[in-house]
C-alpha cells in the first residue's frame, strides 16, 4: 500500500517507546520509504537513522517529533529539501518554522501522523 510519499522522520528515535518510533514501523508497513534523523545514530528495523540531513532529493513528507526548541538547526536544510508537505506532530508545533515553510510554498499542517496514518488521510 505505498502511497509513493517517501517521509523524513525528524526526531526519530530507536526507542521503541517513542511515537517516533511507531511512525516509522506503519510507514515501513505501507512499504513507503522513510529516511530518519535523530540525535544519536543506529536503526530501525534496518532503517539508518542519521544525525544529519542528507541531499535527499525525493522528499515528500516531513514528520517533525522534535519541539520548537530543538527544531531551529533544521530549518534551512528542511527548507532546502523543498517537500511538498510538513507535519507537526503533537508537542512540536511551531508557528516561526510553520510560516516560513508556507511562505515557501510548503504545505503544512499541526497533525498527527499516526492519526493521518490510521484514518488513510496521510
Amino acid at each position: 500500500m505505498n502511497s509513493g510519499k517517501p517521509t523524513l522522520i525528524l526526531g526519530a528515535s530507536t526507542n521503541p517507546y517513542r511515537i517516533s518510533f511507531e511512525a516509522v514501523l506503519r510507514l515501513k508497513s505501507r512499504n513507503e520509504k522513510v529516511y530518519l534523523i535523530g540525535r544519536n545514530k543506529g536503526e530501525i528495523q534496518g532503517i539508518p537513522v542519521h544525525i544529519k540531513i542528507e541531499n535527499w532529493n525525493d522528499v515528500h513528507t516531513v514528520s517533525i517529533y522534535l519541539n520548537k526548541a530543538n527544531q531551529l538547526e533544521y530549518y534551512d536544510a528542511l527548507l532546502a529539501l523543498k517537500p511538498q508537505r510538513v507535519i507537526f506532530n503533537p508537542g512540536a508545533e511551531n508557528f516561526e518554522f510553520f510560516k516560513l515553510l508556507q511562505d515557501a510554498g510548503i504545505e503544512v499542517e499541526n497533525a498527527c501522523t499516526l492519526v493521518l496514518l490510521g484514518t488513510s488521510q496521510y
